[in-house]
Parts: C-alpha cells; structure tokens; sequence
C-alpha cells in the first residue's frame, strides 16, 4: 500500500509538471524550495517565536559507549510549531517533496525503492551508517 501512495505521487507530479521539465530547472527548483524550508523555519523562530534556537557546543562525556552518545546530543530547539507556521512549513516541505519526485522521474528512479534501500541502511548499520 505505502509503494503504491509513493508510485501514485510520482506520477501525479509527472502529470503536474509542465512548466520545469528541464534537468536544470528541477533542480535549481530544488534548491530554492530547500531555501524556502529553512527560511520558514527561520521565520518560525524570529518572526513568530514559537520556536527557540539556543545553539552552544554539545557536552559530551569523554568515555560514554555510542549507544549513549544520543541521550547526550541536543537539538538546541525549544518549543513547537504553532499551526500558523506548521502550515507554512508543511506547504514548502510539500513544494520540496514534488521537486524531489520530479528528479526522480526524470533519472527513472522510484523515491518508495530509494527510501526502502535507506531503510534497510539504517537498519543494518543503525548507529554505525555513516548519514
């Protein structure tokens, strides 16, 4: 079911994309819709303020095992998303997502094979890949 919802969508931005079919305009669509990501986050936190970032160096013991390196890592991100700017991000993450599926169509590649494989990644490796 999850392969067919990633297959519909592929094919659905195939049929929407008319305007940017060129390789070079995907994918600097691409990266301005990544821009438009962070620029949503950042106005999440400067603009509307229902998101703190308090960024300082992370404080990690010197001899924990890997295992526990997470407990100690922090986001440096404090509160959450008010529904004005959950709105707004998940609108340009949508933006972003179709341009994804864009470049995917247009190396035949499948975004439900790609994110099996990087499942399947993660779950080998776990704490060990290298992303």
């Amino acid at each position: 079911m999850k392969d067919l919802i990633c297959d519909e969508f592929q094919d659905t931005v195939s049929n929407c994309l008319v305007r940017h079919r060129s390789i070079i305009d995907v994918l600097t669509k691409i990266q301005e819709t990544s821009a438009r990501v962070n620029r949503a986050v950042a106005k999440s936190v400067t603009g509307c303020g229902c998101l703190e970032i308090n960024a300082k160096k992370q404080q990690i013991p010197g001899q924990i095992k890997l295992q526990e390196l997470s407990s100690y890592m922090d986001t440096h991100l404090k509160g959450k998303l008010c529904p004005s700017c959950r709105e707004v991000l998940e609108q340009e993450l949508g933006n972003h997502l179709f341009y994804l599926a864009a470049l995917c169509n247009l190396l035949d590649l499948n975004i439900y094979d790609i994110l099996l494989t990087e499942n399947e990644k993660l779950s080998t490796f776990g704490i060990y890949n290298m992303s």
